[in-house]
């Protein structure tokens, strides 16, 4: 199964995505995963996609299909996979259909205030790169990682002034794609718990 989590920043994509990946046996892809891990080791890609990322900008389509063509090739991509965070334009979906056909997009729906209370509350670890919230998942020790006791921060796109940004770039360039996906879509909202928006993802699928 080839699935597209979409929804504003900050909607669960990444959480859900990680949660499908164990119940359907595929490969959540992440690309805002990649990005950041490329711009740790320092790498040509990293660099260029830093400044981007820092101001709430989307990275160029070049950057982001040519980590996806590589990232498709692995041998885990095979029976399908979930893409979190990718396509993000009109022409990344293009760009995608000459390179897969996808079964399923799910669209979790969330109100932007809802967002930038959740994501300014957001932290990430250094070592790990777990997740956490200061209100509904806090550390056990204030600014250290329950899992590798990694130093706890908040990204640079998770800063409220940034998040809107994101938001502001998500429903003028995303957005287009619930018409584009139009016969593809599964709309689930996202205003109760984890595991609740979980079983109606897969009751959505029929999985």
């Amino acid at each position: 199964m080839k699935l597209i989590m979409l929804g504003p920043p900050g909607s669960g994509k990444g959480t859900q995505a990680a949660m499908l990946k164990d119940k359907l046996g595929i490969p959540a892809i992440s690309t805002g995963s990649i990005l950041r891990s490329e711009i740790a080791a320092g790498t040509d890609i990293g660099l260029k996609a830093d400044g981007y990322i820092s101001r709430g900008e989307l990275v160029p389509d070049d950057i982001i299909l040519d980590i996806i063509e590589r990232r498709f090739k692995q041998p885990d991509c095979e029976k399908g996979y979930i893409l979190d965070g990718f396509p993000r334009t009109i022409a990344q979906a293009q760009a995608l259909k000459e390179r897969a056909e996808i079964d399923a997009v799910v669209v979790l729906n969330i109100r932007d205030d809802v967002i930038i209370k959740r994501m300014s509350g957001r932290r990430i670890c250094k070592k790990c790169d777990a997740a956490y919230h200061i209100e509904s998942k806090p550390t056990k020790k204030e600014g250290v990682c329950d899992l590798c006791d990694g130093a706890i921060y908040i990204r640079a796109d998770d800063v409220p002034e940034t998040v809107k940004n994101r938001l502001d770039t998500y429903h003028k360039l995303t957005e287009p794609l619930l018409d584009f996906y139009n016969d593809k879509l599964r709309k689930v909202e996202n205003y109760n718990g984890i595991d609740a928006v979980f079983n109606d993802i897969l009751e959505t699928l029929g999985v």
